[in-house]
């Protein structure tokens, strides 16, 4: 188990004071002058050297992308953006993050500005979050009036602006483009690439998108150390991770734990086991709604990082464990997520508008047994011609539970359709 000295989110329930006093009291913004004084190079360098991969779902490096930005700035200014969007059904750290501990959030936008030499940041919080934004509007705040933003940040000799901006609801809006496309106050749509934002985001101008997470952790690693924070777990998925554990569990939690943790430790030690116990598990769904599912034999061993979870034909996302146990309809559940990505489909590309809605509907079928057995092929080819077709991964995120649900649970499918079907000769 992570020791609670290596602990980066030391407020992830609330129990202390989300306000500037309280987070000081927590050494955040401890000596942050010192952090910029090495320079923007430097602090590129250690993020690259800590292994930190993006925590928002795609877990690409983020030391990387933050060296795409261009190193001068020319005719265009540079924007950080912060996506605080966090629709993903069963993900719920980053929402944490700004209503208890917002100011590691803040201190990170302007570190992370800073080595990309942007002047002005931009946090995109969900619709729905309201009391979240106001916590993050106050703590904003605080830390222009402290002198820790604005002019001279920190005594820095850095200028920096930092605003919040609210969305209203629309689940896309969480793919970095579509947020860019809504933040400019265009429709939510994502946008085709190349350009890549680090080359024309927000504006036209040059942009890096970063999770909460992702940003949040960037003061802590660099205050204690690249080493420090890839010392916890495997090599290519180093750090220490945010986990939402829900569903059929005995206490549902988020915790900050070392990646790469057994699935199985991680849901006994922290949110009390299974319901029913271990044996009671069907299975998991280990990063948010848009990756496959796993049965409960591949739950056993799992440990929780992306390339083991990649490696079982699952992945990390957003680390959002959804646990079910023998009581769950998994093809019910399955469908009730294909309504989700139906619904959310911002309907520009053909695959995705017109898939989303047929694989629902075929699933509402698979429920109840109303099909034939061959449709479940036809289901899983369609399932390949949206996925990796479209502009953004929500095509992708419409397929991959359904062909998980296929790879793991077809007999179950199978059976429904045989009872029905012997159902109905027998009338």
């Amino acid at each position: 188990m992570l020791a609670d000295k290596d602990r980066i989110f030391t407020n992830l329930y609330g129990f202390h004071d989300w306000r500037l006093a309280g987070a000081r009291a927590r050494g955040i913004w401890d000596n942050t002058k010192a952090i910029l004084d090495r320079g923007a190079d430097a602090i590129i360098d250690e993020m690259k050297k800590s292994g930190l991969r993006g925590r928002g779902g795609a877990g690409f490096p983020t030391g990387l992308k933050w060296s795409f930005m261009p190193k001068e700035v020319k005719d265009r200014p540079h924007y950080l953006v912060v996506n605080a969007d966090e629709s993903e059904p069963g993900t719920c750290k980053d929402r944490d993050i700004l209503r208890h501990d917002p100011h590691t959030l803040i201190e990170g936008c302007l570190i992370a500005a800073f080595s990309m030499k942007a002047h002005a940041a931009y946090i995109y919080v969900r619709g729905e979050f309201y009391n979240e934004a106001q916590h993050l509007k106050a703590a904003v705040k605080e830390a222009y009036e402290a002198g820790l933003i604005g002019k001279n940040a920190c005594g820095s000799g850095w200028d920096f602006d930092l605003y919040v901006h609210r969305g209203a609801g629309a689940y896309i809006c969480g793919e970095e483009t579509a947020l860019l496309e809504s933040l400019e106050g265009k429709k939510g749509m994502p946008r085709l690439k190349p350009p890549f934002p680090a080359g024309a985001g927000l504006y036209g101008c040059p942009t890096t998108v970063n999770n909460v997470e992702s940003i949040a952790v960037a003061p802590t690693i660099l205050r204690r150390g690249a080493s420090w924070f890839s010392s916890f777990g495997r090599p290519n998925n180093a750090g220490t991770k945010l986990f939402c554990i829900s569903g059929h569990v005995n206490k549902p939690c988020n915790v900050e734990e070392a990646m790469s943790i057994p699935l199985r430790e991680l849901i006994e030690k922290h949110a009390g086991g299974v319901r029913g116990g271990w044996d009671n598990l069907l299975a998991v769904i280990p990063g948010g709604a848009s990756v496959p599912v796993l049965p409960k034999e591949i739950c056993d061993t799992v440990l929780m990082d992306f390339d083991a979870l990649r490696e079982q034909r699952s992945g990390l996302g957003t680390a959002a464990v959804i646990v079910m146990d023998k009581s769950t309809d998994i093809v019910k559940a399955i469908a009730r997520l294909s309504y989700f990505y139906k619904h959310e489909s911002c309907g520009q590309c053909t695959p995705c508008r017109e898939g989303t809605g047929w694989m629902w509907r075929v699933m509402e079928r698979m429920v109840t047994g109303d099909a034939r057995i061959e449709e479940i092929d036809a289901l899983e080819d369609v399932t390949k011609q949206v996925e990796g077709h479209t502009i953004c991964a929500l095509g992708d995120a419409a397929a991959w539970p359904i062909q998980g649900l296929i790879r793991h649970f077809r007999p179950e499918m199978e059976r429904r359709i045989r009872t029905r079907t012997q159902k109905l000769a027998a009338e």
